[in-house]
């Protein structure tokens, strides 16, 4: 007995294909510098094609955030994996949240799926599965070695990296590694012990933090609250 091949169980035409993937080039940049709250018209214009062809290809925003981010989600669940791997744990710790930070502030988009935005959010709590535990195993660690201080709890990791990936937006461009200042200077707080304070990247000019603290309460355009359909 044959079963009926349905549409999305067909190989794409070698046309389609390719707007599939300008239609996925195009949104990873735009979502990277605008977050999640530009609408399919602005990934249409950015890869240059008609906003139809762009729902034929994702039919909804859900779909476009998952493929356009499973492959960063993957990426981050294999981070947590390497740093449980490394022989100290605070090591390990602080391993991973640099290489995680880098990748957050780098992409505004996926920091907004990381940290709870509503498009994928039944598929990214399933792949929360697959980083927490690990992280909580290597917080455990850390604390058990007494390098990490025994209070943190699992809460507190997102709350930091939130607050220390924030300093991405407007500054990105001005000041790319701004954030790395201030996750030393978080760091240095989690540490249960330490011969001296860890010595700072070079200080910001006051007109990189004032563009920095703008552009954390500014939405990057005046459409971000436009319907997807």
């Amino acid at each position: 007995m044959t079963t009926k091949s349905t549409a999305s169980d067909r190989p794409l035409r070698a046309d389609a294909a390719r707007n599939r993937e300008k239609i996925l080039a195009a949104a990873a940049e735009v979502f990277a510098a605008r977050g999640l709250d530009v609408v399919f018209d602005d990934i249409a214009a950015a890869a240059d094609v008609g906003v139809a062809t762009v729902y034929r290809r994702f039919p909804d925003k859900d779909s476009l955030v998952w493929a356009l981010f499973e492959h960063e989600i993957d990426e981050i669940a294999d981070l947590v994996r390497a740093a449980n791997d490394m022989a100290g744990a605070w090591d390990g710790f602080v391993w991973f949240l640099e290489r995680a930070l880098e990748r957050l502030c780098a992409n505004r988009g996926l920091r907004e799926v990381i940290m709870g935005a509503p498009y994928a959010e039944e598929r990214m709590l399933a792949a929360k599965t697959r980083i927490v535990p690990p992280l909580m195993t290597l917080v455990t660690r850390a604390q058990r070695e007494g390098r990490l201080r025994p209070d943190v709890v699992e809460a507190d990791i997102p709350v930091l990296e939130m607050m220390i990936s924030s300093l991405s937006g407007g500054a990105n461009v001005a000041a790319p590694d701004l954030w790395r200042r201030y996750l030393r200077i978080m760091l240095d707080g989690l540490r249960t012990q330490r011969r001296a304070p860890s010595p700072l990247p070079d200080p910001p000019t006051e007109a990189v933090i004032a563009e920095a603290i703008r552009a954390s309460r500014c939405r990057p355009n005046s459409r971000s609250h436009e319907p997807l359909t």
